[in-house]
């Protein structure tokens, strides 16, 4: 089974079905689902029985995504117009709310019985559902941030917790639990999961800042004018002068901010040595990631779990 399959442009009404396959179709790192079948298999499971679950993972990410970029109103994502850019906010929330049921449905229905007993199922919807709370959580925190002129470090984590890596710890633990892993097993791995994705998100927050914008697919910098307090604010806010501080603030939020304006408040960071410290937590994290992964054989699955970990920290985008 592939995503595509799930959500088929063919099913009416058309255009709910076109928005809900729009971000899907322009493909995207396919991360999570990687994570559901990689653990799957390290715990001496079959790939192909972990395939619906890997699929409502993603499905669950890009549910997250649309509505993630109406309430940033970004207009960009994976270098295509946003949904709600291209349908409108009322028929992108729809869209949403589509692929958050076919979570669901891809989990009970497309199931393989004998792979995946009830008690299973109630297994992975409940890490499914537990992850999309915590996700909601996090997303709540990021937008009172904006709001904010300080926000501490640990606040941050607890943020990108919820909003970034409880969805990489569901993906691998639900790949464990269909695996039919132990209790140790699924919890080291969404251990391994959940520091991946910290990482993952700190290393978005400093491609945010650094990248070249045709490889990342949205604007540089967006960050700043949508008023997020990355960890490299965080950082750059708790260092600087009361100049430094004044120029920072005066951009962050501000749609209004000239390019300008964004590139002087990015020299500001990295004068204070914010992208540097960002990315060595970046790195920190992964170092405890790949820890969790010592006690499972050297088989091909842990090879790639670490070689993602690599990946994850290492990426242009």
């Amino acid at each position: 089974m592939i995503i595509e399959q799930v959500v088929r442009a063919e099913k009416h009404p058309k255009m709910l079905y076109a928005a809900a396959q729009h971000l899907i179709k322009a493909g995207g790192k396919r991360l999570r689902p990687f994570l559901v079948l990689k653990a799957c298999e390290l715990v001496g499971g079959r790939e192909e029985n972990a395939l619906s679950s890997a699929v409502a993972v993603e499905l669950l990410h890009n549910f997250t995504l649309i509505h993630d970029d109406i309430m940033d109103h970004d207009e960009k994502r994976r270098g295509v117009p946003t949904v709600h850019t291209l349908w409108g906010e009322p028929l992108a929330i729809a869209a949403g709310d589509l692929l958050f049921a076919k979570v669901f449905e891809v989990v009970i229905r497309y199931g393989d019985p004998k792979y995946l007993p009830s008690e299973k199922i109630i297994q992975v919807l409940n890490t499914l559902s537990t992850a999309t709370i915590a996700i909601c959580e996090g997303q709540a925190l990021d937008m009172e941030f904006e709001r904010r002129e300080n926000v501490s470090e640990e606040e941050y984590f607890t943020m990108i917790g919820g909003k970034t890596a409880s969805l990489f710890r569901a993906a691998a633990e639900t790949g464990a639990i269909v695996g039919g892993g132990s209790t140790e097993q699924i919890h080291r791995l969404g251990l391994y999961a959940y520091n991946c994705g910290l990482s993952f998100q700190i290393t978005d927050d400093v491609l945010g800042l650094t990248a070249d914008e045709k490889v990342l697919g949205k604007p540089v910098g967006s960050d700043i004018r949508e008023g997020k307090k990355t960890i490299l604010v965080v950082h750059a806010l708790k260092r600087a002068d009361a100049e430094q501080r004044r120029k920072i603030l005066a951009a962050l939020g501000n749609q209004d901010a000239t390019n300008n304006q964004i590139g002087s408040v990015i020299e500001i960071i990295s004068s204070l040595g914010s992208i540097e410290y960002a990315t060595q937590k970046a790195m920190e994290l992964m170092t405890v990631a790949r820890e969790q992964l010592k006690p499972f054989p050297e088989v091909q699955a842990k090879r790639a779990l670490l070689d993602l970990a690599d990946f994850l920290v290492a990426r242009k985008y």
